[in-house]
C-alpha cells in the first residue's frame, strides 16, 4: 500500500475537504483526487462521499482511518529516530496557542529559534485546543489545561496571573470602583461564553463576581484593546498589562491564577524539529517565569 496515498487520505479525513488537503500538502486538487481514487482501488472500497460542502468518510473510511493512523504513527516514529541524528533541522512546525500569549510573548520568544534553525518554517495558529493536535493540524499546543486523556505528552510551562484593569482615561472620566459592588456599576468587558475554549477562561466571572458583561470578545487581544480604548473595565493578563503605561489596575486584591501547558503528540514529539521547538519554549518560559507572576 502506497504511504503517500494514505497520507493524502488522512489529510482529507482531517480537513473534511479535498481542497483543504491539497493546500496543506502543497499538492493540486487533481493529484489529491487521483491518490484517493488509487487508495480506494487498493482497499476495494469507497472511502469518501463527495459533497458540495466537503468530503465525509463512508463506513469503510471510518473503519480504515484507524489502520491509516497506525501507519502514520510507525512512519513518524521511524522519521523521529532518523531525524534525531540530523544536525540541520527543516520542515514546518505549527504551534497552536492563545492569542494573548502568541502576540505578547511567543512571537519574541521564537526569534532565537528562527535564527538558529532557518530551515524550519514556524506557523502560529490561534488553536489552543487539543483536537487540532490529535488531528495533526498543529504540532505543538500551548494550552490552558493539562490533558486528562488521549495520546498527549504535557509539561507545565508556568503559572500566570490576571487582574482587573481600566485605562487612565476611563478612570479620569468615570472614576474607579472602590469595591466589587461599585465595579458592577461599570461597563464590563469579557469573553463570549460559547466561544470560550477552556473552563480556565472563567476568570472573568471569577474576578467580576458573576457580574454581567456588556462588551464581549472571543479574543484576549481584542478585550485588551477595548480596555485601552476606554470601552470599559476588563480582565487582563498581568504580563501583558505591564507593557502598557495607559493601563491602571483596579481592585488589586482581586487576582486569578492560571497555567500554561506545553502539549505534544506521542507520535510526533520526537521529530527533531518538534522536539527542538518544545525544548526551546520550555527553556524560554523557564527563564522568563518571573514575568508571568
Amino acid at each position: 500500500m502506497d504511504w503517500d496515498n494514505v497520507r493524502v487520505f488522512l489529510a482529507v479525513a482531517r480537513g473534511g475537504q479535498f481542497v483543504a488537503a491539497a493546500k496543506r500538502l502543497k499538492l493540486d486538487h487533481a493529484t489529491v483526487s487521483r491518490r484517493i481514487a488509487a487508495l480506494e482501488a487498493t482497499v476495494g472500497a469507497k472511502l469518501f462521499d463527495r459533497r458540495t460542502t466537503g468530503a465525509k468518510l463512508t463506513g469503510a473510511g471510518e473503519r480504515f482511518i484507524g489502520a491509516a493512523e497506525q501507519m502514520e504513527s510507525a512512519f513518524l516514529h521511524a522519521q523521529g529516530e532518523i531525524s534525531g541524528v540530523d544536525l540541520e533541522l527543516s520542515g514546518d512546525v505549527r504551534i497552536g496557542a492563545p492569542d494573548g500569549f502568541s502576540t505578547y510573548y511567543l512571537t519574541a520568544a521564537l526569534r532565537d529559534f528562527a535564527e538558529r534553525h532557518p530551515g524550519v518554517r514556524l506557523q502560529l495558529m490561534p488553536l489552543p485546543q487539543l483536537t487540532p493536535l490529535a488531528r495533526r493540524e498543529v504540532d505543538v499546543v500551548v494550552g490552558l489545561d493539562k490533558p486528562e486523556a488521549g495520546r498527549f505528552v504535557a509539561r507545565k510551562l508556568t503559572d500566570y496571573t490576571l487582574g482587573i484593569y481600566a485605562s487612565a482615561a476611563y478612570l479620569k472620566r468615570n472614576g474607579g470602583p472602590s469595591d466589587i459592588a461599585a465595579l458592577k456599576r461599570h461597563r464590563l468587558i469579557g469573553y463570549v461564553e460559547e466561544h470560550a475554549f477552556s473552563t480556565a477562561l472563567d476568570y472573568v466571572r471569577e474576578l467580576f463576581d458573576g457580574a454581567r458583561t456588556s462588551f464581549e470578545s472571543a479574543s484576549a487581544v481584542t478585550q485588551l484593546e477595548a480596555v485601552r480604548a476606554s470601552v470599559g473595565v476588563g480582565v487582563v493578563h498581568d504580563f501583558i498589562a505591564r507593557r502598557f503605561k495607559d493601563l491602571v489596575r483596579v481592585l488589586p486584591e482581586r487576582r486569578a491564577t492560571r497555567a500554561y501547558w506545553l502539549v505534544t503528540h506521542e507520535d510526533t514529539r520526537n521529530l527533531g524539529r518538534i522536539r527542538a521547538l518544545a525544548e526551546h519554549l520550555a527553556e524560554a518560559v523557564g527563564r522568563d517565569k518571573g514575568m508571568f507572576l
